[in-house]
């Protein structure tokens, strides 16, 4: 039987070895080291014209998680979705989709708080989706001033997120602290109180997009959850990438949150507490941020391809005009491959003029890896867009021109929104749930 004093260098010396274990990355149940076959390398990728379908549903952003129930739920920013006849444009709204990429089925989900701010309110932007245990968790990302036609430079922009969740597949939704119904907060009320992030340095971790890890996250292994965003708002912060992980059982625990603070020996990752000491995971190319509107590019998505054991990632750059102005000419489009979720990151497609269905007018962006959709041999997947190229400008411009008024007294009614609707969805045809497959060539 060992001694006290054995007993005691024995207990520490495991204590050690957790805390070690935690810091690189992995739990100490899962710090063993697993060996598993070899895969095959991912050398590139290939868009295939030919599989574009388009699935119309107004609107665009598009990230997605797959849940246990078997459907994908899907974020939907500034649209009208799938409705015939709107009540209105929502800014956040959430559905589910049944079905494979070709014939897919979109469904509403009625207790979902879309919301559709009055003129002047904050507004909150579904971005970064979990589907896990039943449970639906989403971050809801929000400006720091009311939007204007006469912004300046940079003035716009992300600077916060606010975590909202459900407890039942979408049927019902909460605040990050539990009550219910969900409060959308106007300008003065939102703090780092009622935000999970506000006013971070350099207005990071304001954009937020969810790793996914298969059907109800079954392929994660460690117990966390991983997040990415944006270092910031400005040429040099947006391009770089950052993320955080949290215990899958902390998510709505903000003092629970991990940051990347750089890589430990042997490929593993640094942890933090400490917003402060966050690292760049990965930086993207310069020379793709916009400066008028709002500044909005390199928000990624993030998937695990369970068959290859590898993390895939599409990213964007904005296609910025002369001017700073957004959707000037055709975005960036890159994919990357990692063997754990903070890298490091192989390009494996690089397109500087990104036009699906060889269209030359085309302003995709938002790049979206359906999680559901990644073949069962991980050799291909769908990748999901947003199109903003206009058609008929003269005459919805003239359209609007009669309703602006209207909409911001918010004295819209039904036939004005069914009328609306349609001018939109003639002006913007592709501003809608797009999807192509994507072949993966391996080695």
């Amino acid at each position: 039987m060992p001694t006290r004093r054995v007993f005691l260098k024995q207990t520490a010396a495991a204590g050690v070895a957790a805390v070690t274990s935690l810091q690189l990355g992995c739990s100490p149940e899962s710090a063993p080291k697993v060996t598993r076959p070899a895969r095959p390398r991912i050398k590139s990728a290939i868009r295939r014209e030919e599989t574009v379908v388009r699935h119309g549903g107004n609107g665009d952003n598009w990230h997605m998680s797959w849940a246990d129930d078997d459907r994908q739920y899907v974020s939907l920013c500034d649209g009208f979705g799938w409705f015939e006849n709107p009540e209105g444009a929502y800014n956040s709204r959430l559905f589910a989709i049944s079905d494979g990429a070709r014939d897919a089925q979109f469904h509403d989900l009625p207790g979902y708080p879309g919301f559709r701010p009055p003129t002047g309110d904050a507004r909150y932007y579904n971005f970064g989706t979990l589907a896990l245990d039943g449970h639906l968790y989403q971050y809801l990302s929000t400006f720091n001033i009311p939007p204007r036609e006469d912004l300046k430079p940079n003035e716009l922009r992300f600077i916060g997120a606010k975590l909202i969740y459900s407890p039942d597949n979408g049927r019902t939704w909460h605040n990050q602290d539990g009550s219910t119904p969900v409060v959308w907060e106007p300008w003065d009320r939102r703090s780092r109180q009622t935000m999970v992030f506000f006013e971070e340095p350099q207005e990071a971790f304001s954009l937020l997009t969810v790793l996914q890890m298969g059907r109800n996250y079954e392929h994660n292994q460690d117990g966390f959850v991983y997040v990415y965003a944006p270092n910031g708002n400005t040429e040099g912060t947006m391009n770089e990438l950052v993320m955080f992980r949290v215990p899958k059982k902390q998510i709505l625990d903000r003092g629970a949150y991990q940051y990347f603070a750089g890589l430990g020996p042997e490929g593993g990752a640094k942890w933090s507490k400490d917003i402060a000491a966050r690292a760049p995971v990965h930086t993207f190319p310069r020379g793709w941020v916009n400066t008028l509107m709002h500044p909005y590019a390199w928000h990624p998505s993030v998937a695990y391809n369970a068959p290859l054991d590898v993390y895939m990632m599409a990213n964007w750059g904005m296609g910025t005009a002369a001017d700073g102005m957004w959707f000037g000419k055709p975005s960036y489009l890159g994919l990357w491959t990692a063997p754990k979720p903070w890298g490091p990151w192989t390009q494996i497609h690089e397109e500087t003029a990104w036009t699906p269905a060889e269209d030359a007018a085309a302003r995709a962006y938002q790049p979206q890896i359906a999680p559901k959709w990644i073949a069962p041999d991980g050799q291909s997947f769908w990748l999901v867009w947003t199109d903003f190229q206009e058609q008929e400008k003269e005459a919805f411009d003239q359209f609007y021109k009669g309703i602006r008024e209207k909409r911001q007294r918010n004295q819209m009614t039904a036939e004005d929104w069914k009328r609306f609707a349609e001018m939109v969805r003639q002006h913007r045809p592709y501003y809608a749930f797009n999807v192509q497959r994507v072949d993966l060539v391996t080695e």
